[in-house]
């Protein structure tokens, strides 16, 4: 393998999540990157900078491809992943998703996480015609089909998930006073918008105070003192893990209790948000998951879950199992697989288009039983459902059953 400089390089292959697809006796057809025994994929992640929390998620998919390059690879061939660091900040993640694709030409982009860095390479990587498989992010930008095809998320809306956070404060608190903080980026307004969606004509009444961050701002504290000013009886955060937790604990510093506390589900981590907002601090909150968490006592014999800790114990040894960041990242990787898998020997950048936008009721390992992942070239949504879920303390309970998200928007 060659040393890249400030590189995180990693040889891997398919897994035993890997959709069975056997060779074509038909001449072999290559992309760039592609060999009979390499893959050359490349991706980027916040290993530094004010997100590098988040850094977690690219280290799952490494750990995860070397693990299974151990397995002996996909239909033969090992995975070659150059994951890179952006710190989070987008004109970085340009600069060095342009390396993976011009210096290093990668056959696709290993879909990495963050709304702002996967903004920032948008139009180049469609323009290039190179997928971004399967990046994490919400905001409803990434699933346009007609203008920007090459690229592929694997999330669950943002938009969405505001919906659902405003059906349920419209169902059980529908006097409720709410006070929002959002980040202020495409993160932020995409779930903002969905709320204000959810709860229609009474948006204007209902929400009586917004007040957005940076992700550069060293705390929430002063957003924090707005909102409970305001006489907000609900709090909903729609931002990232370090200032929800900031959040949590000077609400409950000041003595404010509202009525009901809703995070956004980017930021709703155990161990990235509640422990260190304080678990007491933390009893009560809402929000949304599809995931399994490994920690949770009632998942601890699930074979996902036994597996997925298995995995960790021996390829993240440093993993906080506490950290769920590491899950979407374990997730995406295990469906690029099974794309690559899916490509036989057809192996160019159109067939792992054509393969990552055809799932069917895809079941992946750590989603919630009744989630599984359809999407298609025309509609590149591939989650539809998801459950409420309220903090106790220890573990996260659900309220309630699956919820739809296409119901949800019909409701």
């Amino acid at each position: 393998m060659r040393n890249y400089p400030n590189r995180r390089a990693v040889m891997a292959g398919a897994g035993a999540f890997g959709v069975l697809a056997g060779r074509s006796a038909s001449a072999k057809t290559y992309g760039p990157g592609v060999t009979d025994s390499e893959i050359k994929l490349g991706t980027t992640s916040p290993y530094s900078g004010p997100a590098s929390a988040y850094g977690v998620y690219g280290h799952a998919q490494t750990a995860y491809f070397q693990m299974i390059n151990e397995q002996g690879g996909i239909n033969g061939r090992k995975i070659n992943l150059i994951s890179l660091d952006n710190g989070y900040s987008p004109p970085k993640a340009l600069e060095q998703t342009r390396k993976l694709v011009e210096e290093d030409n990668v056959l696709a982009i290993a879909g990495f996480l963050g709304t702002a860095p996967n903004t920032s390479v948008q139009k180049y990587l469609n323009g290039k015609k190179v997928p971004n498989l399967f990046l994490t992010s919400g905001a409803d930008r990434f699933n346009d089909p007609k203008t920007y095809p090459w690229i592929v998320p694997l999330y669950p809306t943002y938009v969405g998930q505001g919906e659902i956070y405003a059906r349920f404060i419209l169902t059980r608190h529908p006097d409720a006073k709410i006070g929002v903080l959002y980040i202020n980026d495409d993160l932020g307004k995409d779930f903002l918008l969905g709320l204000k969606k959810g709860l229609g004509d009474r948006a204007k009444t209902m929400i009586v105070r917004e007040v957005s961050n940076e992700l550069t701002d060293p705390s929430v504290d002063s957003q924090i003192i707005d909102l409970k000013g305001s006489g907000a009886d609900a709090l909903v955060q729609f931002t990232t893990s370090k200032f929800a937790a900031q959040g949590i604990r000077k609400a409950y510093d000041l003595g404010w209790r509202p009525k009901v506390h809703i995070l956004a589900s980017v930021a709703s981590a155990i161990g990235g948000t509640l422990i260190p907002a304080g678990v007491e601090r933390s009893k009560g909150v809402i929000t949304a998951r599809w995931e399994k968490h490994p920690t949770d006592p009632t998942t601890v014999g699930d074979p996902d879950v036994v597996e997925y800790l298995a995995f960790a114990k021996k390829y993240m040894p440093n993993l906080n199992i506490e950290d769920n960041t590491a899950v979407p990242g374990y997730i995406n990787s295990v469906m690029i697989s099974r794309v690559l898998r899916a490509c036989g020997d057809e192996l160019t950048r159109e067939n792992v288009l054509k393969q990552a936008t055809s799932l069917k009721d895809a079941v992946a390992p750590m989603l919630l039983p009744g989630i599984t992942l359809t999407n298609t070239p025309d509609d590149y949504l591939a989650f539809h459902a998801m459950q409420l879920a309220q903090f106790d303390g220890a573990k996260f309970v659900a309220l309630g059953d699956v919820i739809r998200l296409d119901a949800a928007r019909k409701a």
